[in-house]
């Protein structure tokens, strides 16, 4: 195999690479509000009389569903890019055409992106919608 070929693989992963990076961004803040959440569902967990808490700690648990859900499917998307990304280079040392392969694996990533970011609104709508600011 010739540098310029090698080159030019490495020239068409730089763009999913890129993606990669973004998703790791938006893992990055579903994780924190995931951790968020469990946290303030554990302080009202403590307390002495729960029941008043009860329609609170529903919404987190729902909430924490949400945006595991989220997690699991932006990280499937980051794999998906991985695979597409190791498919281009796999693609260039056995001389075998995987363009719908691509296709495909970068589409699904697209639906699994897109299923994460829709998971993050309604998470989002669901934690300002509870939001109480200033004594009941």
């Amino acid at each position: 195999m010739r540098i310029e070929e090698i080159a030019r693989v490495i020239q068409l992963s730089i763009a999913p690479v890129f993606l990669i990076t973004g998703i790791s961004g938006l893992l990055g803040v579903l994780s924190g509000r995931l951790g968020r959440t469990i946290d303030r569902a554990r302080v009202l967990a403590k307390e002495k009389d729960i029941e008043p808490f009860h329609a609170e700690l529903t919404i987190l648990s729902r909430r924490a569903k949400i945006i595991y859900r989220a997690i699991t499917l932006g990280t499937t998307s980051a794999l998906l890019i991985c695979f597409v990304i190791a498919s281009l280079f796999i693609s260039a040392f056995v001389r075998f055409p995987v363009s719908t392969i691509v296709a495909i694996l970068f589409i699904g990533a697209m639906l699994m992106l897109i299923a994460a970011l829709l998971l993050f609104l309604r998470e989002v709508f669901l934690a300002t919608r509870i939001l109480r600011i200033g004594p009941p």
